[in-house]
């Protein structure tokens, strides 16, 4: 009986495991083809047979500013070779000396980057700019209204507390046209202050902190407060320490948000200094066609600092996750 529950036992833990690594590579799939593609080439690209780059051979114009093509040898002279371009070219004699091999091209990232003008490091300038201070807002806005509507008594404070959570139900596509409105009023469009100001405070950030503070027992406020502490220091010496996980938790998905952004910024920005990354990246999408490889070296080196922080604060994320609906 005992070997049969622990039998029991390990086919279950092995059918589980079994659904997390399914679960698991095919969360990680779209990111491992973005990678496998950003170094092929663009033949390579619409080869939906071919996952790994393959060894290739180009052929460097210096007549053309050094740019390499990609070619095939289709007659091979000992020195010399016939070659066949991949585009609308005719076929020439060249000498061997000036063809390369590759197979990953470590260089689509560098034509990525230069890709779009003025640059992307003007682009990721302002992204980190606009990320940071959003984010910062956000975290503040939210643990000052959620400080307020758990340690507080003031009226209708349940009924406001609903119709903040009301207001996540409204599209934010229907307050564009509004938005932009009161905007262009104030003279902000194309400016810093378009793409932050509107986002220093956040619902989901107020109810987030809310459900986690509402955890900690008001004796505790009422002895501090008693013990001589402020209602301030009370906030900034005893509940923002505690509240790290949830803080943490809010600061990922608001500089995810808007690291993310592309709707918003597109509509309120004119000048291509003041664009973020996730325009630039529409800029690889064209009317005559989109370039993948460099669509995917860019939206890799894009996407690794949102991977470095994720994996830095992991574990205070899953905490704030875990605590959020606990109680209230």
């Amino acid at each position: 009986m005992i070997k049969s529950n622990k039998k029991l036992k390990q086919a279950k833990s092995l059918g589980i495991h079994s659904l997390l690594i399914v679960g698991a590579f095919m969360m990680a799939f779209p990111f491992l083809w973005m990678m496998l593609t950003s170094f092929k080439s663009s033949q390579e690209v619409i080869n939906v047979d071919q996952w790994f780059p393959k060894e290739k051979i180009y052929w460097q114009d210096t007549k053309k500013g050094n740019e390499d093509f990609q070619v095939e040898i289709i007659e091979d002279y000992g020195e010399a070779a016939k070659i066949k371009f991949f585009i609308r070219r005719d076929p020439i004699i060249v000498d061997k000396s000036q063809l390369t091999k590759k197979t990953w091209l470590f260089s689509n990232f560098a034509k990525a980057w230069n890709k779009v003008q003025p640059s992307f490091g003007r682009y990721f300038v302002n992204t980190i700019v606009i990320a940071v201070v959003v984010t910062a807002g956000q975290v503040m806005t939210s643990i000052l209204a959620a400080y307020a509507f758990v340690f507080f008594q003031f009226p209708f404070k349940n009924y406001i507390f609903t119709l903040f959570l009301a207001t996540m139900m409204v599209p934010q596509q229907v307050l564009l046209i509004p938005n932009y409105l009161i905007l262009s009023g104030l003279g902000w469009i194309d400016t810093y202050m378009a793409l932050i100001i509107p986002w220093l405070a956040g619902v989901f950030g107020i109810f987030l902190l809310r459900q986690f503070f509402v955890q900690i027992p008001m004796e505790l406020f009422e002895a501090a407060i008693i013990d001589g502490c402020s209602k301030w220091g009370f906030l900034f010496r005893i509940l923002i320490p505690l509240s790290k996980p949830p803080i943490i938790t809010i600061s990922i998905f608001t500089f995810l948000g808007s690291w993310n952004s592309l709707l918003w910024p597109l509509v309120v920005t004119n000048s291509q200094e003041m664009r973020t990354i996730q325009v630039g990246l529409s800029y690889f999408s064209q009317a005559e066609g989109t370039e993948w490889e460099l669509l995917m070296a860019a939206s890799a080196f894009c996407i690794i600092p949102l991977i470095v922080m994720y994996i830095v604060a992991q574990k205070h994320f899953v905490q704030g996750e875990a605590g959020a609906g606990l109680k209230g």
